[in-house]
């Protein structure tokens, strides 16, 4: 741990997607009614967000258009993911006319940690200064609101902006490590609290631990007892500490060894529908894999069912070889799919996950297997890839992407899951 006292800020753009598609219409998010919802999906779509105004009536975050009561009329902007990109763009680029990238980490596309410590007096200014002129600055700028919380350290941050900030006038909170355990020790739901979810919440319920306080107080042999190693930073998060830095984030190399997709389908689907749709995952994660020079030996697949209908498929194979072709993955996939999947109830959710990835310098096959057919293919995908990566995705697409169930011609146009917005310009 540093024994230099530091200063964070951590910066989020109130109900982001639902106050671009404010600023792109010159409407204030604060008086404007508008969710950000894919009308195509129906009436059951799920809103993306939210604008203050419907907050504040009540409506939260992430329904579905179903849920908001009749008796409120409001805007449905389809989701533009390509255009809040621009804007985050736009909003980092205005954080780099100040601080060095080296000190911001982005947490999210509307949430940003900024390391201010050397820059106060570098502009001869103070903390809640600061993050204000930021803040105004965002607001001027881009016509987006937003709110900040400063902390002692990245913990202490992001507590500030989730509960603190709430209550100020000002969306600026602000918290050390004596602030926070005199105003937020005692602070319920304890699941306010970063990263602290509802099982996490549950489990402490047994013991009679509803807040921090009592995290703070509780044996520590017995937190070890029910949470392991994760207990450490429960601890440390109950009295205010934070090790991890920008610095630590920015050093940190990922070890992690999969890659996995999922989607939600469009509209219930049958067991056959969801199987054409298992194959084209299984096709894009096998491209996936050769674009990122990795292979995997492993492939997982999961299932969930229209409305809880029946409980989830969670299925695995090892393939006894280490590749990163389809026509290894896709017959496991297929008869894990078979085996596992009920044929008659109805499917929303599909994933797929390719498991102990590793270089694909360690690719390797048995005694049984036609390495000359292995190259073959090789050469054609990586061809496929060069053409895909020149002219788009769409540009190669085999027979089944152009049936009615088919989803993966119209996800080769989405960003992060949703509608680039490009369609609508």
């Amino acid at each position: 741990m540093q024994n230099k006292a530091r200063t964070y800020f951590c910066i989020d753009m109130k109900t982001f997607y639902a106050s671009v598609e404010c600023a792109e219409r010159g409407l204030n998010p604060f008086d404007t009614n508008l969710v950000v919802a894919d009308l195509s999906r129906g009436k059951n779509a799920l809103c993306l967000a939210v604008s203050p105004k419907m907050k504040a009536q009540g409506i939260r975050n992430r329904c579905r258009l179903s849920e908001i009561p009749d008796t409120i009329k409001y805007i449905v902007a389809p989701p533009q993911m390509a255009l809040y990109i621009e804007y985050a763009a736009d909003i980092y680029s205005i954080y780099l006319d100040y601080i060095s990238p080296q000190d911001i980490h982005v947490y999210s596309i509307d949430e940003a940690f900024i390391d201010v410590t050397d820059y106060l007096k570098l502009y001869r200014t103070d903390a809640q200064s600061f993050v204000k002129k930021l803040i105004d600055m965002i607001a001027a700028e881009k016509h987006i609101p937003a709110t900040a919380g400063v902390g002692t350290n990245m913990y202490l941050a992001k507590i500030a902006l989730d509960i603190t900030a709430k209550k100020n006038k000002s969306h600026i909170g602000f918290l050390d490590e004596q602030t926070y355990k005199d105003t937020l020790w005692d602070h319920r739901p304890i699941t306010d609290f970063w990263q602290v979810a509802a099982g996490t919440a549950a489990r402490l319920a047994k013991f009679a631990i509803y807040d921090m306080r009592g995290v703070a107080h509780a044996p520590q042999e017995l937190l070890y007892k029910e949470f392991g190693v994760n207990a450490e930073l429960l601890i440390d998060h109950a009295w205010g500490r934070e090790s991890c830095t920008i610095s630590d984030i920015k050093n940190y190399k990922s070890k992690s060894h999969s890659v996995s997709f999922s989607q939600i389908l469009p509209r219930d689907y049958s067991f056959a529908e969801a199987r054409i749709v298992m194959t084209e995952m299984v096709r894009q994660g096998a491209y996936e894999l050769l674009k990122r020079h990795v292979v995997s030996d492993r492939v997982n697949i999961y299932v969930g069912y229209s409305k809880s209908e029946r409980p989830s498929v969670n299925a695995y194979s090892n393939l006894g070889v280490t590749t990163a072709l389809n026509s290894f993955f896709e017959p496991e996939v297929l008869r894990l799919f078979d085996e596992n999947v009920d044929r008659v109830t109805p499917i929303r959710r599909l994933g797929i996950g390719f498991d102990n990835v590793v270089d694909e310098g360690k690719e390797g096959y048995n005694l049984f297997t036609d390495m000359t057919e292995v190259e073959r293919e090789k050469s054609r995908e990586r061809a496929v890839l060069g053409l895909k990566k020149k002219y788009g995705k769409n540009s190669v697409l085999v027979g089944t992407d152009y049936l009615d169930c088919a989803t993966q011609r119209e996800r080769n146009t989405f960003i992060g899951g949703h509608r680039a917005g490009d369609e609508q310009k």
